[in-house]
């Protein structure tokens, strides 16, 4: 799976030999949907998104782009590479590139801030967007990224929360509290660990919320003194756990998806990951054991969305929001929910969708090993401002990973 993204191309359409002109942002604005559509037709979208999940990259090219192919003449171009997106736009700009190489982004919070912040990013466009009805924007995890209000620069294209997964064959109870996975870490030495990368730190953000005064403390902009004081409390709480860790904490696995091979291969008795949805999906593609079980703290975990964006440079903004119209439909959100496709929480607010729509989302979103999302929602958290994942991610490493 690696090698084929490597090869960074899905060729799935007809061949067209007709290549318009790219669309002035006038002539765009004045389209209506089905001329949108209609300019599509054709073309090829670089999409550059996360690729470390062999079940994503399936949706994408065994679902979603032959989908495309077939209803849009749209050709899709995979590229991995989304923990840079913002350095490559910067470097584009700087050379003086008129057209940005680039055409559709999956972007978190923090890279919607330096997007933002660099005016790179094509909008406001979700509304024009015929999906954008059936959207659940009265969810402050969907509407906000990272406290930042979307403005429709960015459409929302599944929503999910952190959890804890651990083998129950080796662990029992399950630790529900800082204090109480502490215990367990000491008690099992070498047998606990999380990653240096976006969950590894979604995760010590979640014991953020946890050391918190209330769960308003890390609520609206960045604050300098609120994130010391709970970067220092957990902190703390990591040097009293750090000899007890795999490899006594001396090293982290680079990224989730070294931490779910170790706890494949029993190396380790716990992972972790942002989507509740994925270790229903693990199970069932054999790539966890039956044993595996998901759990979020008590004392909270973050939920966020993960979105989608149109680089202002793109030469292929319709083809682009055509593509997002699509991952937005009622079929593409279904077939990503499903726990053996991937699990993938939706951004829909299904009630309002048509029959049989409800009816099959309900049935789709049962999961055996865990909690309901309503469940979870009770101890859902915001994500805090970008600037504190930034401040974190810095932090973290001079502290526990260059030392």
């Amino acid at each position: 799976m690696k090698h084929w993204l490597a090869a960074a191309a899905i060729a799935l359409s007809s061949a067209c030999t007709r290549t318009p002109p790219p669309l002035t942002d006038s002539a765009l604005a004045a389209m209506d949907w089905p001329q949108i559509e209609a300019a599509a037709r054709g073309r090829t979208v670089t999409f550059v998104m996360w690729t470390g999940d062999p079940a994503i990259n399936a949706y994408i090219a065994n679902f979603l782009a032959p989908r495309l192919a077939r209803q849009h003449d749209i050709r899709l171009r995979v590229v991995p590479g989304q923990a840079d997106i913002a350095n490559q736009v910067i470097a584009e700009r700087d050379a003086g590139r008129s057209a940005s190489s680039l055409d559709l982004l999956w972007i978190n919070g923090e890279t919607f801030f330096k997007l933002r912040q660099l005016q790179a990013l094509h909008g406001p466009f979700t509304e024009r967007l015929p999906n954008n009805r059936y959207v659940r924007w009265s969810d402050p995890t969907i509407a906000r990224d990272f406290q930042q209000p979307v403005e429709g620069y960015e459409m929302p294209w599944g929503n999910v929360q952190l959890l804890l997964i651990a083998d129950r064959e080796r662990v029992s109870p399950l630790p529900d509290t800082p204090a109480a996975l502490a215990d367990w870490i000491h008690a099992h030495p070498g047998r606990f660990s999380f990653d240096s990368g976006f969950t590894g730190l979604s995760f010590l953000k979640s014991l953020m919320h946890a050391f918190a005064e209330s769960p308003e403390a890390l609520a609206g902009p960045f604050d300098e003194a609120a994130y010391l004081r709970l970067r220092d409390r957990v902190f703390d709480w990591l040097r009293a756990v750090r000899a007890d860790l795999w490899r006594q904490g001396r090293n982290f696995p680079r990224d989730v998806a070294q931490l779910h091979q170790l706890f494949a291969a029993g190396e380790i008795d716990f992972t972790m990951s942002f989507n509740d949805g994925e270790v229903d999906n693990k199970i069932a593609l054999g790539q966890f054991p039956a044993s595996a079980e998901g759990y979020a703290l008590s004392t909270g975990m973050l939920r966020n969305s993960h979105y989608l964006g149109i680089p202002a440079k793109s030469r292929e903004r319709a083809a682009a929001m055509v593509v997002i119209n699509e991952l937005l439909s009622p079929e593409a959100q279904f077939e990503k929910l499903k726990p053996a496709v991937w699990g993938d929480g939706t951004v829909l607010d299904v009630e309002r969708l048509p029959a049989p729509w409800p009816a099959r989302f309900a049935e789709a979103a049962a999961r055996s090993r865990v909690p309901s999302r309503a469940a979870l929602a009770a101890i859902a958290r915001p994500e805090p401002a970008p600037e504190l994942m930034i401040r974190l991610e810095q932090d973290f490493r001079h502290a526990f990973v260059e030392n």
